[in-house]
């Protein structure tokens, strides 16, 4: 009588058992996974949570369509400087100086085009071009001459406000031309009709689900082709479908309004490269590697001088960006324009999950916590609670997002 051995199993790869693996099971208890990131998962539930409760508080008057693109267009440059103020925190540094950049940047672009005559673009390029100019001044003083760039923004901060009260000889400059106030109030709607409504915001809406649904199941993929930690496929899809309800939402909103707002294009561009970018490049990877650890990223070769005057650079050039939204918007510019809008960025950026040390937050992060301000001052000013009372608010909200950072950081060094 013959024996057989019985054969052994075969493995799948990685590439084979993935698909299967992320639609059957999950790698890690949600409860565990949601311990582990609850500053990322925490941001979320407490921006769902302030929309419902300001929406009834304000009787619904908070998501009605019309004033859900108020927020939109009232807010943007706010979200825009977010945007370079969270990649200079990652790396451990910050900018004072935005709100004058955003000064300057519009007194530039106001003298250009209303005094002198110049085409709308020619305001736009120019005021951009100061602003990466700006820019690249604080990133000189930091990379190279090694000076904390608090100090040289807070230098910037006196120094560019003064430039902007000499540009504008200490007087408002208005009206801009109707092209230009189109950049921050203008709209995309009727190019594809609809009963009521704009069915190209809608459109709009259901590729960015789609995009989003298609690029988070293949970081799902790849999570589990390395052997990391994912939600449960029932969990995910919970998760997805949430998130594609808010954005129709939000779009079908807009598109009983007066459509999809031009800003609104101007800055999903922006999050989707700067998010590719700090995800998915090698400068990303960098900026969170000075952040997080910056001798071990000097051991590791990276340029670190460069790499922070760059970011620098990007942080004026969205600056200049930010001045040419907020001119278009009020139509105008003023020598006391950007007040205050340094605070405002980097509160959406601590708000969103930034740690104050470095080396820790996200693009997405910054903009939800952009967002929760944006809420919270549209949803009080709509109560009809007064200036001081909203500042004391925002204050607490900062002082909360920053302590529950150290709270976060105190308990994962007690449980090495």
């Amino acid at each position: 009588m013959t024996s057989t051995k019985p054969s052994a199993p075969v493995e799948a790869t990685p590439a084979e058992s993935a698909p299967a693996a992320a639609l059957h099971v999950g790698t890690s208890d949600p409860r565990t996974l949601i311990t582990r990131n609850l500053r990322q998962s925490g941001i979320y539930i407490a921006f769902v949570v302030i929309v419902a409760l300001f929406a009834f508080l304000t009787d619904g008057v908070l998501l009605s369509p019309g004033n859900i693109t108020n927020i939109v267009l009232q807010y943007s440059y706010i979200l825009v400087l977010a945007i370079g103020m969270v990649i200079l925190i990652i790396a451990g540094h910050i900018d004072l100086s935005v709100g004058s950049i955003v000064a300057l940047t519009g007194g530039v672009s106001a003298v250009l085009v209303i005094q002198h005559g110049q085409p709308w673009w020619i305001g736009v390029v120019a005021a951009v071009a100061v602003g990466t100019a700006v820019g690249a001044w604080h990133g000189f003083w930091v990379a190279y001459v090694g000076m904390p760039a608090f100090i040289v923004t807070l230098a910037g901060m006196l120094l560019f406000r003064g430039l902007t009260l000499q540009v504008l000889d200490n007087v408002s400059l208005s009206p801009f031309p109707a092209e230009y106030q189109k950049v921050a109030s203008g709209f995309l709607n009727g190019l594809i009709g609809g009963q009521g409504y704009d069915a190209f915001t809608l459109l709009v809406a259901a590729l960015a689900v789609a995009g989003y649904a298609v690029s988070v199941f293949r970081t799902r993929l790849a999570r589990i082709r390395y052997e990391q930690p994912v939600e449960s496929f029932p969990l995910f899809v919970a998760r997805v479908l949430v998130v594609a309800a808010v954005v129709m939402y939000f779009g079908w909103q807009l598109a009983h309004a007066r459509g999809l707002p031009i800003v609104l294009i101007v800055l999903a561009v922006l999050v989707i490269v700067y998010g590719l970018m700090t995800k998915n490049t090698v400068l990303g990877r960098q900026v969170y590697a000075i952040g997080g650890n910056l001798s071990a990223a000097m051991l590791s070769g990276v340029k670190v001088r460069k790499v922070n005057f760059w970011i620098f650079v990007n942080m004026g050039f969205l600056a200049g960006v930010a001045g040419v939204i907020y001119s278009s918007r009020s139509n105008g510019a003023q020598p006391a324009a950007g007040n205050m809008f340094e605070l405002d960025a980097i509160a959406a950026a601590f708000i969103g999950g930034a740690a104050v040390a470095g080396g820790v937050g996200t693009v997405v992060g910054a903009m939800v916590g952009g967002l929760i301000m944006a809420v919270m001052s549209n949803g009080m000013q709509l109560m009809g609670i007064d200036q001081s009372t909203q500042s004391v608010v925002k204050g607490l909200v900062l002082l909360l997002a920053v302590a529950f950072d150290i709270y976060n950081k105190r308990r994962a060094g007690a449980a090495r």
